[in-house]
């Protein structure tokens, strides 16, 4: 299974552009709340942990498989950003309208992908990244959907860079609240779909397979909770989610791995498989759950 940054969800955002740093002044006034003294995680750590994240461009191919139509109503409305005062309220909705943004690309929706590119933008000078953001290149990027491998690569990548900054900032705390709302999204999206399309057992499994990364979520959570009162609410905040999800189990059955040849070439194929177990009351439950937390993030 392809496997890309959440930061996707930023899709099409903070990409390309290496600039020069905002002045620290500048920084310091958006962001001063959020500075922290330890700990801090590893890029490595951080990477390893976005490679797990199904893409938001595998998610929605499989929700345009199951006929289904684009649905503005399910997203947060990008009007709203003003509603997000804090660091903390902008870093993770970033990650929501992030999401959104992909999915509206998906759909080739220009126009609403322009309605929250402009959110985006938005809430990333607010958090004193938007260098990071070349506007122009991302508005180009958005309305052409031809692309979108191109663009994952570069989201990971940009991504990759902004966590950098924000570690050096001492502000990593920032990154992982852009992780965590951009995924949250997906799975709200993924999980309202999966709710009128009960037969399809595809989108209720990777709802499943979702288990693993809220767990890793959560770690990334624990790390800050101690030290900050802020990533302590937003830990018990998701506390429901993971409650939910402990009913869910995921059996692994491992297979030695063979060759195959693939265009004239040699690659490894995994063959071990995983087997989830989501009952109809549990699905209900994760989905209700997920709504109830994002309610709370976007409003």
């Amino acid at each position: 299974m392809k496997k890309l940054s959440l930061f996707s969800l930023m899709l099409l955002a903070l990409w390309s552009c290496d600039t020069s740093k905002p002045t620290a002044d500048i920084y310091q006034a958006a962001l001063d709340s959020t500075r922290l003294a330890q700990p801090q995680i590893s890029n490595e750590v951080v990477h390893d942990i976005l490679q797990q994240i199904p893409s938001p461009l595998e998610i929605s191919v499989l929700l345009k498989e199951t006929g289904t139509r684009y649905n503005q109503s399910m997203l947060n409305n990008p009007k709203g950003v003003s509603r997000y005062n804090t660091s903390y309220q902008k870093a993770i909705n970033l990650g929501v309208y992030g999401t959104d943004l992909g999915y509206t690309n998906i759909y080739e929706q220009n126009q609403d992908a322009i309605f929250y590119l402009n959110s985006i933008k938005q809430l990333a000078d607010e958090l004193s990244i938007g260098q990071f953001f070349d506007f122009g290149t991302i508005k180009r990027l958005a309305t052409n959907s031809s692309n979108l491998d191109s663009l994952l690569y570069l989201t990971t990548k940009n991504f990759n860079n902004i966590n950098g900054f924000l570690q050096e900032q001492n502000r990593s705390n920032l990154s992982i609240l852009i992780l965590t709302g951009g995924w949250l999204e997906a799975l709200h999206i993924t999980a309202q779909v999966a709710q009128s399309n009960p037969d399809n057992k595809i989108l209720i499994e990777r709802i499943g397979e979702q288990k693993m990364i809220l767990d890793n979520i959560m770690l990334l959570l624990s790390f800050y909770s101690e030290s900050n009162a802020n990533m302590a609410q937003y830990l018990q905040m998701f506390q429901p989610l993971a409650q939910a999800y402990e009913k869910v189990q995921i059996i692994n059955t491992y297979a030695e791995p063979t060759f195959v040849e693939v265009n004239g070439m040699l690659v490894v194929k995994d063959n071990s498989t995983s087997e989830v177990k989501i009952s109809t009351e549990n699905l209900k439950e994760i989905t209700a759950t997920t709504q109830a937390i994002r309610n709370k993030i976007i409003n």
